[in-house]
């Protein structure tokens, strides 16, 4: 039977332990084994591995022994409870040993539990899931989080005093960063605000969120914005040489001004502006881009676009101009027109 991601996550919360198993697929391999090690736990509890109730089958093995599966299903442990068999990294030529298992399976047998990349509507292994009378397929795809389950994290590591306003930066912060990161950061929020008895705020999310990959793209853009020309130099030579492409800095620049233009352009000035981003930006970061905002003015912004727009399509453009200098010279001239009084 086929799960729809709205009843799935449900189920892994709180499977069926009287299933004879579940397929969990989908082409990013952490949002699968995130929903893969929250189903086993539920299944087996917190101590089943330990008490070898959970059999772990590399699908390169399996490949080599069939009838592991078949084993591994039929075999007893030294403990009660419920057990597992778990086979990860399925792919469709391995479908023959699978359905076998599935179909010697007998009430009390351990569960089987298959995770898979991408498969199709045509996949085989995804037939014999949805297909089976008794067995789950269940698809994960690139969807953030949401709200509900979110909660539902946050509850499980123990933090249920959270304000408004630092849900918001959560569901932001979750549509920015990966799953497995975005795990860590709640894990870790719970452990900030461990011995507190207020409720979490943006500053907290804020103090627990990774690293950003792009802190040295945001740091030219806040040089740039603030006119401290001198520095756009030294910078630019380790973005060179850290990999990052003039293309991607000039969009960076591009969306950093587009934003600043919004926040200045509003109707209720830059900070109305500013709390009407999405997503919203919270704290220091909050506080410098409302300074860079009002100091330059909408028109100024307009301008900065406008130079944006030229060097972009240059980049673009059959050009043999050397690139990365084409945008350092933008951004010296933006830095320039943002240092004007």
């Amino acid at each position: 039977m086929k799960l729809s991601p709205r009843d799935a996550t449900g189920y892994f919360t709180k499977p069926d332990p009287k299933r004879t198993g579940l397929l969990i697929y989908g082409a990013d391999a952490m949002r699968v084994a995130l929903k893969r090690q929250e189903v086993i736990l539920a299944l087996i509890g917190p101590t089943g591995d330990d008490e070898m109730r959970l059999f772990r089958i590399p699908a390169s093995d399996m490949r080599k022994d069939p009838a592991m599966l078949l084993d591994a299903v039929k075999s007893q442990s030294f403990f009660p409870g419920a057990r597992v068999a778990f086979v990860e990294g399925c792919t469709d030529a391995l479908v023959k040993p699978v359905a076998a298992a599935l179909a010697e399976w007998q009430p009390g047998d351990a569960q089987v539990i298959v995770t898979a990349g991408q498969l199709k509507a045509t996949s085989a292994l995804r037939k014999l899931f949805e297909g089976h009378g008794n067995a789950y397929a269940a698809g994960i795809y690139h969807d953030p989080p949401s709200r509900a389950e979110i909660e539902a994290d946050l509850a499980k590591v123990g933090l249920t005093r959270v304000s408004p306003d630092a849900m918001e930066a959560l569901t932001a912060l979750s549509k920015e960063i990966g799953p497995g990161d975005f795990r860590q950061t709640m894990e870790k929020l719970a452990l900030y605000m461990l011995s507190s008895s207020e409720s979490a705020t943006p500053l907290d999310v804020a103090a627990c969120a990774p690293s950003s990959t792009e802190a040295a793209l945001d740091d030219i853009l806040n040089i740039v914005a603030e006119g401290r020309s001198a520095e756009i130099g030294p910078i630019m030579q380790k973005l060179e040489a850290q990999g990052v492409q003039p293309v991607g800095l000039c969009i960076g620049a591009t969306r950093h001004f587009r934003t600043l233009h919004a926040a200045s352009a509003d109707p209720g000035g830059p900070a109305a502006g500013i709390g009407r981003l999405r997503p919203p930006v919270f704290g220091a970061r909050r506080d410098r881009m409302l300074r860079q905002a009002q100091k330059w003015g909408t028109r100024r912004l307009e301008a900065a676009l406008s130079m944006l727009l030229d060097t972009d399509l240059q980049l673009r453009s059959t050009s043999r101009a050397p690139t990365m200098a084409l945008v350092e010279r933008t951004l010296v001239r933006l830095s320039m027109l943002g240092g004007l009084k």
